[in-house]
């Protein structure tokens, strides 16, 4: 039987104190399209940091299996190099960094990593700027410091170009539509699809319904209260476009 990509079993996790993930289970497979959906404020977000190692993100109890091995003991690094990615709800600058430079280091990282040869500046250039050209991303870009003066368009193009060099195992978007216009949304989209392949997986998580118009997700889950509490195929993101979530939010006292 083939070991699943992510295995999240009873996982429980705090932020400053305060528990939000509270007993949340979830398997995701090789070449599958997962979507978590909630409202805004369920701590949807949690889970990725929670994932990727965010400091100030405590898992409390619970196992996170990636490839079959502990994800938590694994640093944010090993993580990242053993191909967990995450696109960000705002993507931070880095003044001073060339794209470029930020992208290389970062390939070759992961390449010293799996014991691979680094690639030479030439060669990280040249697959580069073919990536981005079948991405449709301006070449002026890449000479650019990282998301600094980005528009929002830009910074989620930039992401796709990312995943797009590092070839991430596991890519968790992470409201990869906030921010975007209707243009933007399909390039970022396009994008993401063109990346995903049976060797690989995506989590996305939103609120809205339109990215899945875009990227057809294989399972939607619904988020409240620190877990998933419905599963079901594409048509759930519909009814919740239509309904809301209403059902699914407890009332403060």
């Amino acid at each position: 039987m083939t070991t699943p990509l992510l295995e999240i079993e009873d996982l429980y996790a705090k932020v400053d104190g305060k528990e939000i993930i509270k007993g949340f289970n979830l398997t995701i497979n090789y070449g599958e399209i997962h979507a978590i959906m909630g409202p805004n404020g369920a701590g949807k977000s949690t889970l990725s940091n929670v994932l990727c190692g965010k400091p100030g993100y405590e898992a409390t109890s619970g196992t996170v299996r990636f490839k079959g091995k502990d994800l938590f003991s694994l640093s944010p690094e090993e993580r990242a190099c053993e191909g967990l990615f995450l696109s960000m709800q705002y993507p931070v600058e880095i003044p001073g960094v060339p794209v470029t430079s930020f992208l290389k280091h970062s390939v070759n990282a992961i390449r010293s990593y799996r014991g691979e040869p680094e690639l030479d500046t030439m060669e990280f250039i040249k697959m580069v700027r073919a990536e981005g050209k079948k991405l449709g991303l301006d070449a002026e870009m890449i000479k650019r410091a990282v998301n600094v003066g980005f528009s929002g368009g830009e910074k989620k193009r930039l992401e796709t170009l990312q995943m797009s060099v590092l070839k991430p195992v596991l890519a968790i978007l992470d409201e990869a539509d906030s921010g975007l216009d209707i243009d933007a949304l399909r390039v970022v989209a396009e994008g993401v699809n063109s990346l995903h392949t049976k060797q690989n997986g995506l989590l996305i998580i939103t609120h809205y319904q339109r990215l899945l118009n875009y990227i057809v997700p294989d399972f939607v889950h619904v988020y409240a209260d620190g877990k998933i509490v419905k599963t079901g195929s594409k048509e759930l993101a519909l009814e919740l476009e239509e309904k809301g979530y209403a059902e699914f939010v407890k009332e403060k006292e």
